[in-house]
């Protein structure tokens, strides 16, 4: 009796200690992770700019990052009109931030609108506009702002075209314009976005182009992106 006592002891003794085991390696599994710090977008927008356009409402406009190691890319914010294709009872307009519906938005994804539906909001109104992201601290990541004003017309971007007989079908005036950045994440890394370039959907293509010296008062409707990194 005694040596069946002694080996269901060695038993629950060997249990216990290949438990104690398995949970200090998964706790130095989760120790060894990578911290997370976020990545803060603020944008200011011009709002004398963005009343003297024909709709004087604020643009669509969308943030996402792209890893730069992974090239994994990510949504962080999209204006909901946009995201979700809400043009109330029009047919999705993806030349207004093409670049992004480019390689975010599929056939498939503008029927279910769950997954864009997460991280889309309704178009900010006021001045400011700040949103963040948690990525692990360390990486390296392209930071990308798309953005357009509907009725933002100018000499070069008109909404009927005299000579060519041509209609902006869609009111989007100038081109999506495209800032980007490149930033460490490390806490207390501050930089701006820059703008560099503008997208452009024509017969159902979409190219990526420097900005054309005909694009004007679009430049003034974002005043300021600062991106900080933060704990």
């Amino acid at each position: 009796m005694k040596n069946v006592k002694k080996k269901i002891n060695v038993k629950i003794i060997l249990t216990i200690s290949v438990i104690g085991i398995g949970l200090i390696f998964f706790v130095s599994k989760k120790l060894n992770t990578p911290d997370s710090v976020f990545i803060r977008f603020d944008i200011r927008q011009n709002k004398e700019a963005i009343y003297l356009s024909t709709f004087a409402e604020p643009p669509q406009f969308a943030v996402w990052i792209e890893n730069e190691q992974t090239k994994e890319k990510q949504t962080v914010f999209v204006t909901h009109r946009s995201g979700i294709g809400d043009w109330e009872g029009k047919p999705a307009v993806p030349v207004a931030i093409p670049r992004w519906s480019e390689l975010f938005v599929t056939k498939e994804e503008l029927k279910d609108h769950k997954e864009i539906a997460a991280v889309s909001g309704a178009t900010p109104k006021e001045e400011s506009f700040s949103v963040s992201v948690a990525v692990p601290e360390g990486s390296v990541w392209s930071c990308w702002i798309e953005m357009n004003l509907a009725g933002d017309f100018n000499e070069s971007f008109t909404e009927f075209n005299a000579e060519t007989l041509v209609e902006d079908e869609f009111f989007c005036g100038q081109p999506a314009l495209l800032y980007k950045a490149i930033v460490t994440a490390k806490n207390d890394f501050n930089t701006k976005a820059e703008l560099v370039g503008q997208s452009v959907w024509e017969d159902g293509i979409n190219r990526v182009e420097a900005v054309s010296a005909r694009v004007t008062t679009a430049k003034r409707v974002f005043e300021d992106i600062k991106i900080s990194v933060s704990k």
